[in-house]
């Protein structure tokens, strides 16, 4: 066997409250359209993240207030962030989907994975839940690679439209670690500039709005993959993002389902040539339902194909 989904209903549980944008229909979305597109690959039921695991990345306030502050009702972390009675679990699993498909790839059980889970969690810091996120999934399994496994160099791709400022900020002094990003600017968080450069391991291509697919791809062709090709990664992790689809609501880069396709289609390129064709992609953003299954379908059924 060489892909498995992950996923599990608490995921679908978790409720931000009516009218907001990051809400259980995107994973029934996601997981619908992957069901009818690919049948015959397998689900996997993600496990909950364990506290050490959590601990890696994560401070012990930010830990607690998400796992052990008494919940009445719905809760506000930030303006954006909302947590309700299944969200606790929501965000163990989907941190431990990540972990779990980090160890079944590294066992070689597995060449590649995609963990259509929620809530997103690329903009979760050290010790703020913010931007939707509560814990930052790629975050952890990217350490968890790195700690558990003992691999040395491990990359992280987003190309979410939104900047992964959580994941930068986690990873921006660990040289192990290498994150890359393509985003459009300006737009929340605020962060991602080009001068933005860690210990030498962040490499930002920040997108003026209304860039569409021509200029994605050459900033990719251009700066984020060579980057990544000179990095050599023994395991790429993507947060997979897709609101930068013309179709989003919320961002304007004007991207359609092909271009995710072509960007999957060379990191799976490049696992292979460095990593032994491993690869680990978990769901972000994206908030136009079309667009996530359009775009979900086009980046699994790249990482489908050798």
């Amino acid at each position: 066997m060489s892909f498995a989904f992950y996923t599990h209903p608490a995921c679908l549980a978790h409720d931000p409250g009516a009218g907001h944008p990051e809400c259980p229909a995107r994973l029934e979305a996601v997981i619908e359209a992957l069901k009818a597109a690919y049948p015959d690959q397998p689900w996997r039921e993600a496990p909950q993240a364990l506290r050490s695991q959590l601990a890696r990345v994560h401070d012990d306030a930010l830990i607690a207030t998400v796992l052990d502050t008494p919940l009445d009702g719905t809760r506000r972390l930030d303006p954006d962030t909302v947590m309700s009675a299944h969200s606790r679990e929501a965000a163990l699993r989907a941190a431990g989907a990540g972990v779990a498909a980090v160890d079944t790839v590294l066992r070689g059980d597995l060449r590649r994975a995609f963990c259509a889970v929620r809530p997103p969690g690329h903009h979760a810091t050290a010790d703020t839940a913010m931007g939707f996120c509560l814990f930052n999934a790629a975050a952890v399994a990217a350490v968890h690679a790195l700690d558990a496994h003992g691999l040395q160099r491990v990359a992280v791709v987003d190309f979410d439209v939104h900047h992964g400022n959580g994941t930068q900020a986690i990873l921006e002094r660990e040289p192990r670690a290498m994150y890359v990003s393509s985003h459009q600017w300006p737009l929340y968080p605020g962060t991602g500039a080009r001068e933005e450069r860690g210990v030498g391991n962040i490499v930002n291509a920040p997108l003026p709005p209304l860039s569409g697919g021509r200029e994605f791809r050459r900033i990719w062709a251009e700066l984020l993959l060579p980057a990544l090709d000179a990095f050599r990664p023994q395991l790429l992790l993507v947060s997979a993002g897709f609101d930068a689809h013309r179709l989003d609501p919320l961002a304007d880069l004007n991207l359609e389902a092909e271009d995710y396709a072509w960007l999957s289609a060379k990191l799976v390129q490049l696992a292979r040539c460095h990593a032994g064709g491993r690869l680990v992609s978990l769901l972000e953003g994206g908030y136009s339902l079309a667009a996530l299954r359009e775009s979900s379908v086009a980046h699994v059924g790249a990482l489908l194909t050798d």
